[in-house]
């Protein structure tokens, strides 16, 4: 698997997110007729860019190959965005991003980290160790809910015995 470097996403990265959110939404043609018919569903807000929450995989030229964006819930977080330009697909760039969210999650004590999947992706977070916990209907129909466990260190918030 090739790696990546990762960074936090800017203000200048809007338009290349939203073209790539779009294009990433698309290429999978089971989602392509109902999202066409819900163009609302094809724009990409960009909150996460200011509560500094995204994170984008860049190569080695620095072009963006794809983000993900966690968000504060329920006690632990929830993976808001994970998506990859189509030509990057099937090449680690989800799964690092995935890896590097799980990473800061656990240095900062987050205890679990879900999101509400295409059916289709299923397959992928499983693939990187997360289990399904329930079902939630969207706007396009019902999406295995799934959960990655964290193993935080302990260590660090409990007194060591001497």
């Amino acid at each position: 698997m090739a790696l990546y470097s990762t960074r936090l996403a800017t203000a200048g990265d809007l338009g290349v997110l939203r073209d790539l959110f779009r294009r990433s939404s698309l290429s999978n043609e089971n989602d392509r007729a109902s999202l066409s018919r819900s163009p609302e569903a094809l724009h990409w807000a960009g909150e996460g860019i200011a509560e500094r929450r995204t994170r984008v995989a860049v190569d080695a030229d620095g072009g963006i190959l794809g983000f993900a964006t966690v968000v504060d819930f329920e006690g632990g977080q929830e993976l808001e965005d994970l998506f990859v330009d189509p030509d990057a697909m099937r090449q680690g760039v989800a799964t690092q991003l995935v890896q590097e969210a799980a990473s800061e999650a656990t240095r900062s004590g987050v205890p679990w980290i879900e999101v509400t999947g295409n059916p289709h992706a299923a397959e992928f977070y499983a693939s990187v160790g997360f289990v399904r916990v329930g079902v939630e209907q969207t706007q396009f129909g019902r999406a295995p809910r799934l959960r990655l466990a964290l193993h935080t260190c302990r260590a660090q918030k409990e007194p060591r015995e001497s």
